[in-house]
């Protein structure tokens, strides 16, 4: 996670943790990066920081560049078979609404949650 200024040592930590636990309700990786991005096309700037991840398929990287007003969400293949693009538009809404009232790491959180009960495999019965 890059967060430069804009998220405290607390804030960190909190987030560390929001993604902790995303990561063991429905195990995929959840990676954040808030900051600046280069270039015209913050969507493939986010999809070449997902490709770089240990491990992409199952992995959900939220990017947010607060110069822009950006949120970009990308989900690796496996993750987007439980993980719905109608989700993540949800969860992105969730965290734009948190951003505009000031609450960056709130927003974060929310949006790490949300995006990680969504990617719960269900559970199922077998007869």
């Amino acid at each position: 996670m890059a967060a430069g200024e804009l998220l405290s040592e607390s804030d960190r930590l909190a987030l560390d943790r929001s993604i902790r636990l995303a990561e063991q309700s429905c195990r995929f990786e959840f990676s954040v990066y808030v900051g600046p991005t280069d270039g015209d096309d913050t969507r493939a700037w986010a999809t070449r920081l997902h490709n770089r991840l240990v491990a992409p398929a199952r992995s959900v990287l939220i990017l947010v560049d607060p110069g822009r007003r950006v949120i970009e969400v990308v989900t690796g293949g496996e993750v987007r078979r439980h993980l719905t693009d109608g989700e993540v538009e949800l969860a992105v809404l969730a965290m734009s609404s948190e951003f505009a009232s000031g609450t960056l790491l709130g927003g974060l959180q929310r949006g790490i949650a949300m995006l990680a009960d969504h990617a719960r495999p269900q559970n199922t019965l077998h007869a």
